[in-house]
This record gives C-alpha cells, structure tokens and sequence, in this order.
C-alpha cells in the first residue's frame, strides 16, 4: 500500500508512517519544509515539501498517482491564529481532497476532533472555537464528495504509551487518547474498506483496535 500523509511531521503522522514501513508500506509525508526531511526518513517514509497553504490540487495531484489512500493530518499546530486554522485545517483539507479526486484516488481519511461536528459552547476560546469549526467545515465538504471516506475524531491527545484498546463508535464519552493508538487506528482504518462512509469518535477503551474497527464489517455498529 502506497500512502500519502498531508502533515506529514505531525506527531500522529509520524507514528502512522513508521507503522506503515515497518509492515512493508510505503508512506510518502507531504511537509512544509525540507528540514523535515531527516525526521520522516527516521520513520522510514519519503519528504515530499509542498506546503499546503501555498500550493495548487494540481501540484499536489502530481504526488498521488499510484497512491492508494491518502491521510489528512495536518493542523495549523498550537499557538496559531484564527486565520490558520481556516486556511490549514479547512482549506488544506479541502485542497487534499480535490488533488485526490483529480488523481483517481478514493480512499481519505480525515483526522478531525471530538465536538467537530457541533457549535462549540459559548464558553470555548475564541481560537479553539475557530479550530472546531474549521474541522466541522471539512467534515462537511468531505461528507459531499464521491471519495471513500473516514473521518475520526479523537479524545484528547496525549503523549502517554499505547495500550492498543480503545472505545471506537459514532459518539463516545469525551475521554483521552494516546497518539500511539490514534496511529494504530489510522492503519486499521486503512485496511478496512467498510468504514467508508462513517464518521468516528475515539478514545482509550478496553476493545483491542483490530477487533473494534473490524466490529464495523457488519452492519456500522459497534457490536463487541
């Protein structure tokens, strides 16, 4: 499998792409800069510098032919602005997409947050209530796309050991989630064509990954 990671210098991706390596995968990080470069190839992936605020869906088609699935995960990053979170988290999103559908890819999944999918209460920060709408803003254009697509939403990030078992369903309590597992998630995301179509929410749990996204082979409910 030949995945392309937008963000690809993120904590998250850089997990996913040693995780994709080290079962024989090839990951190909897309970044903002070529110091960046020495890092993924650490996780055993390919630095490709294309900087989504300042490309075109066609450079980045360029990167996508026999690509078979592409990961959004990038974000504007903590001490950004209101506007970063529209032109990263939004619009980036939403230019991976049109690269995507222009180069034939179909399969995308989307990294997006727990309260995405909702107006953020009134007491939320002006920046992180930027944040949340930008992530519900490329929920919805994804959701209108002929594109088979995931779209999780994680608990809150934290940097502690994965412990491969998590709660993984449509709505979950709010909870954390270590990006070890978030990782994890994504691979088995990527090798299971039957979550096409679902948004998920996740966070620390006590179902092993493989058997919780499996789970969605039936009918989309979780059933352990």
């Amino acid at each position: 499998m030949r995945v392309v990671i937008a963000g690809g210098h993120g904590q998250i991706a850089i997990r996913l792409e040693r995780l994709l390596t080290l079962r024989g995968d090839e990951a190909i990080g897309l970044v903002r800069s070529h110091e960046h470069a020495a890092d993924l190839a650490g996780a055993g992936a390919t630095a490709v510098v294309l900087d989504l605020e300042y490309t075109t869906a066609d450079e980045i088609a360029a990167e996508l032919h026999t690509v078979d699935a592409v990961v959004f995960a990038a974000g504007a990053g903590p001490g950004s602005g209101i506007p970063r979170k529209d032109t990263v988290d939004r619009a980036g999103a939403e230019l991976l997409a049109d690269a995507a559908m222009q180069a034939g890819v179909r399969r995308y999944i989307l990294i997006s947050a727990m309260g995405a999918g909702a107006e953020p209460p009134p007491d939320t920060s002006e920046v992180f209530a930027a944040y949340l709408r930008a992530k519900g803003a490329s929920e919805d254009d994804l959701r209108a796309r002929p594109l088979d697509w995931t779209i999780l939403r994680p608990g809150r990030l934290t940097d502690e050991w994965g412990t491969g078992r998590i709660s993984l369903a449509t709505s979950v309590p709010r909870g954390p989630v270590p990006r070890d597992d978030v990782a994890a998630v994504l691979l088995a995301l990527l090798d299971e064509p039957a979550t096409a179509g679902m948004t998920l929410e996740l966070v620390a749990g006590d179902t092993p990954i493989d058997e919780a996204v499996a789970a969605f082979r039936n009918d989309g409910t979780f059933a352990p």
